[in-house]
């Protein structure tokens, strides 16, 4: 009987959340957070090429003291309708981002960061333009223990794979816009 409580004892710890930190070495010390001062939700038209398609100001807060740098990724999943998305469209691409940094200004790359080229093939912010429907606008910030030796040219997905196994925290927002 004694064998049998040893192994149910086993199999216990075994199930518990210290035993897997996969959670907490993907998502880091999840103390980090993202934000605008300039809206909640919805995106006002300023901030698309309804408006004056500039980027909208951000704070950062909560970045933990192993991030040597920021990566931040703009993207709509939504794209072109969100009732029958068929891809996801990349905004803003940005890395090398000081981690120091707390207010990012309206129309500027977050601290002193390289901007990418995203799905215009722009190496800027593009704003919301959604063809049809209220798509959702996903602002992907991400704490790394590495700067990124990236050319400029450099696309999300090129962002996506050298930060693979550097990400020591990450948060987002979202924000929404209906054309």
């Amino acid at each position: 009987g004694m064998r049998l409580l040893l192994a149910i004892a086993l199999l216990a710890t075994a199930c518990t959340p210290d035993s897997t930190p996969t959670t907490s070495t993907i998502r880091g010390e999840g103390t980090m957070q993202i934000s605008s001062p300039a809206f909640d939700d919805a995106m006002p038209s300023k901030f698309t090429c309804d408006g004056f398609d500039v980027s909208p100001p951000l704070s950062i807060s909560g970045v933990p003291s192993t991030a040597v740098s920021l990566a931040l990724i703009v993207d709509d999943p939504d794209a072109p309708d969100p009732a029958a998305p068929k891809m996801v469209w990349d905004h803003w691409v940005v890395w090398n981002i000081d981690p120091d940094v707390r207010d990012v200004p309206e129309g500027a790359a977050p601290g002193g960061g390289v901007e990418g080229k995203n799905s215009w093939g722009r190496n800027d912010y593009g704003g919301p333009c959604p063809p049809v429907g209220t798509h959702r606008y996903f602002f992907k910030l991400y704490a790394l223990d590495v700067a990124l030796g990236l050319p400029t040219d450099s696309s999300k997905m090129d962002v996506e794979m050298a930060m693979r196994g550097h990400v020591v925290d990450e948060a987002e927002m979202i924000g929404t816009y209906h054309h």
